[in-house]
C-alpha cells in the first residue's frame, strides 16, 4: 500500500464536502415551510371567532375557541353545488346530443293512416276575390218584426208611466 498524502486526502475531503453540501442542499430544499408560513390560509376576524380561507382550494371555514380548544367547520359552500348541477347538465347535453346524432327515432307507430282533416276544426270564412270575408247571417223578417212588437210595447208602457206620473204630481202641488 502507498502511504496517503496530503493531496489525495484534500482532494477525498473536498468531494465529501461538495456531496454533503449536494445531498444536503436537497434535503433543504426538500422540506417545506408549515402552510400557514406560505401564506395558504387567510385569517379574518369575526365576531364568533376567525374566518379563514384555503387560498389553494377556496374552502373557507369558521374557526371557533370552546372549552376543548380552537375547532374549525366547514362553511357550507353553494359553488359546490352549483359545480354539480354543472356537470349534471353537461352531462345531460352530451347524452342528447349522442340521442340526436343517432338519429331520428319513431316510438309508438300506429298502422291506420291519420285523417286528413280535423273534425274539430272550425270551417274557415269564405274569400271572394282573394279577399278574406266573414259572413254573418242576417235576422229574417219574423225576427225583425218580434223585436219590432217588443219595442213599441216597451215605447207605449214608457209613455203610459209618464202620463201616470204627471197626473200624480200635478194633482198633489
Amino acid at each position: 500500500m502507498r502511504p496517503v498524502t496530503s493531496s489525495t486526502t484534500s482532494w477525498f475531503a473536498g468531494a465529501t464536502f461538495a456531496v454533503v453540501m449536494v445531498v444536503s442542499g436537497g434535503f433543504v430544499a426538500a422540506q417545506s415551510a408549515p402552510d400557514s408560513e406560505n401564506g395558504r390560509y387567510s385569517m379574518t376576524p369575526i365576531p364568533e371567532g376567525v374566518l379563514r380561507l384555503d387560498t389553494r382550494t377556496g374552502a373557507m371555514s369558521t374557526c371557533t375557541k370552546n372549552g376543548a380548544g380552537w375547532a374549525c367547520y366547514a362553511v357550507p359552500d353553494e359553488r359546490s353545488a352549483l359545480d354539480a348541477e354543472i356537470g349534471r347538465l353537461q352531462a345531460e347535453v352530451e347524452k342528447l346530443k349522442g340521442q340526436l346524432a343517432a338519429g331520428p327515432t319513431v316510438s309508438g307507430k300506429i298502422d291506420e293512416p291519420l285523417p286528413k282533416s280535423d273534425p274539430l276544426k272550425k270551417a274557415e270564412p269564405k274569400a271572394a276575390e282573394g279577399e278574406r270575408k266573414i259572413e254573418i247571417p242576417l235576422p229574417s223578417d219574423q225576427d225583425v218584426d218580434r223585436v219590432m212588437s217588443f219595442l213599441e210595447r216597451a215605447w207605449r208602457r214608457l209613455i203610459d208611466m209618464a202620463n201616470r206620473v204627471q197626473k200624480d204630481v200635478s194633482g198633489k202641488i
